[in-house]
């Protein structure tokens, strides 16, 4: 059984999932940051913190998940991200998901929000709402710059609230949902790092109130 309060794996399953609340911080192992369970409008919650004088520093935070080794599947979590108090003028709220990671977060694949840009009055703008990047290779500004548009999309975010993700991976193929929707809001038909595996982990940047809730992987 995973240590991650609430799990299950079903063995015979020919598509095991497993289920972690996020309500408590064991068995989260931290990269460049603290985790700390705290109650998040009205709900138990996962706090992604950044390391003592990073508060406002351009980096990562990680909290990778003590499960299964993810190749193929969906991954869905509850994320709530807003800029910090006093973060510089810049920031978005960056919040999501990196999957198939590997080398604690040194390679990966990601899908994030920006939740602030969505309902800016500057469209472009709202366009650059969610991404997608790989590291180390394909920065957001690598792909911005090389496939204007390919990467990243609009989605409707309201900053600090609760919003599902759901991303749906096979082989070098992957689809970002928001809130329930029936349509992806976001596709990418060429993952960088190609058809390969690794864990499953909590991101946020630096700047940003990160909270993480309702984990499901199958």
């Amino acid at each position: 059984m995973f240590s991650l309060c609430e799990s299950r794996i079903r063995a015979l399953d020919p598509k095991p999932s497993a289920t972690f609340a996020l309500d408590s911080a064991a068995g989260l192992e931290a990269v460049n940051a603290k985790t700390e369970a705290v109650t998040y409008r009205g709900r138990r919650a996962v706090h992604l913190v950044p390391m003592p004088g990073q508060e406002n520093a351009d980096g990562d935070m990680l909290a990778l998940i003590a499960g299964p080794d993810f190749k193929d599947g969906t991954i869905e979590v509850d994320v709530a991200g807003a800029p910090r108090t006093g973060a510089p003028t810049d920031s978005r709220g960056f919040i999501g998901v990196a999957f198939r990671v590997q080398s604690q977060g040194d390679k990966a694949e990601f899908f994030y929000l920006r939740p602030t840009n969505a309902r800016s009055d500057e469209q472009l703008r709202r366009n650059h709402s969610t991404q997608y990047t790989s590291s180390p290779e394909f920065p957001w500004e690598r792909l911005r710059k090389e496939s204007p548009g390919v990467y990243e999309s609009y989605v409707d975010l309201d900053p600090g609230a609760w919003t599902r993700m759901k991303i749906v991976v096979s082989g070098t193929r992957a689809q970002l949902y928001v809130n329930g929707a029936d349509e992806p809001c976001l596709v990418v038909n060429d993952l960088k790092h190609g058809d390969t595996h690794g864990r499953i982990a909590l991101w946020a940047h630096t700047t940003t109130e990160a909270y993480f809730s309702n984990l499901q992987v199958q």
